[in-house]
């Protein structure tokens, strides 16, 4: 009698722990982050697409980045990198569109950070080399 007891009590810790895997496996969903800036001809906005990177701490892949430029500006995606030496943010688009472009890229690419850095990105609008204007989001 007690074996059938024993395997239900299996079954039921086995479950419980598949229960509790859910969560992990939702955490690697895409995930779109929106960014706006600006007003009338500097109106300016990017969407960020990620998914977390399983097992990593701290660790997303930047799947596309789409930024659209207001009239006068020109539109960086950045992300806060702690390596870098300049002003902490590193670009996540190749080139910024300009002058009332847009810009779609698929950089499938790796960003990470030590535990306790929170990756954030940030729209950097610049109307000549002046920034004018930004918005930023976590990850």
């Amino acid at each position: 009698m007690r074996i059938p007891a024993l395997s239900v009590t299996v079954a039921v810790v086995a479950a419980t722990v598949a229960g509790g895997a859910a969560p992990a496996a939702a955490d690697t969903a895409v995930s779109p982050v929106y960014l706006e800036a600006g007003t009338g001809r500097h109106h300016n906005s990017a969407t960020v697409t990620y998914e977390r990177v399983d097992g990593a701490v701290n660790s997303v892949k930047i799947i596309s980045v789409e930024a659209y430029s207001g009239e006068p500006d020109c539109v960086w995606v950045e992300w806060n990198d702690p390596k870098d030496v300049g002003d902490g943010w590193t670009a996540l688009n190749s080139e910024p569109p300009c002058y009332g472009n847009n810009l779609l890229e698929t950089p499938n690419r790796i960003i990470k950070a030590p535990k306790g850095h929170q990756l954030k990105v940030r729209l950097a609008a610049y109307h000549g080399s002046e920034l004018v204007h930004k918005d930023i989001a976590k990850l």
